[in-house]
């Protein structure tokens, strides 16, 4: 495995393991899962200049795409909750009492 791929690896599962771990704020979530979604952006980019392939480029955009549109929604969660619940600590939150 080279340095870069052991880098981008090592990204995505950090981030992986500070969405499983370490789950006590809505935004600290929604940061871990930018930084997996960074991290599988350039590594699929990375992937697709090695191929040299025309097919192979709408892939990072596309991943890019729907990045934005998640971070949004959670953006979004993040607002409504703070409104409603007062907090974004995901410890509030319950969806029995909804």
């Amino acid at each position: 495995m080279t340095p870069v791929h052991f880098s981008f690896t090592s990204a995505f599962v950090l981030g992986l393991m500070g969405l499983a771990f370490h789950r006590t704020h809505l935004l600290s979530a929604l940061l871990c899962l930018e930084g997996m979604m960074l991290s599988l952006f350039i590594a699929l980019a990375l992937w697709a200049m090695q191929f040299e392939s025309t097919s192979f480029s709408t892939a990072p955009m596309l991943l890019l795409a729907f990045s934005a549109c998640e971070a949004s929604t959670g953006l979004a969660l993040l607002v409504a909750t703070a409104r409603t619940h007062g907090t974004d600590r995901l410890q509030n939150l319950n969806l029995l009492q909804c």
